[in-house]
């Protein structure tokens, strides 16, 4: 069995503005290697009883696993939405060059 050690997260932001600042701090204060900003997606969803949809902003952050409570709080604290997504999914495998990348651009 694989250990899992490392992530990648998917956060939605309102717009690219926000998007860049989450994606700025988090990278700046090494909480992930890197993200990548998806613009212009769209997204329909429930909020508050009712069917919604918002033009939106697809983050996705690479990250180890061991960081997750940390990004998780620094996102929230970032964030303009009440319940923003912050989902992880742990890397199985992939390049061992790029894993050690991220190690090594991780605190």
């Amino acid at each position: 069995m694989v250990k899992m050690k490392y992530a990648v997260v998917f956060v939605t932001a309102a717009n690219l503005k926000e998007a860049k600042k989450i994606a700025s701090v988090v990278v700046k204060e090494r909480l992930v290697a890197c993200v990548n900003i998806v613009k212009k997606i769209e997204s329909i969803y429930w909020w508050q009883g009712k069917i919604e949809k918002s033009a939106e902003v697809l983050l996705i952050m690479k990250t180890k696993i061991s960081l997750a409570k940390k990004l998780i709080k620094k996102v929230k604290s970032l964030h303009s939405y009440k319940v923003p997504e912050i989902i992880m999914f742990p890397i199985i495998a992939g390049n061992p060059d790029y894993l050690k990348w991220m190690e090594d651009e991780t605190k």
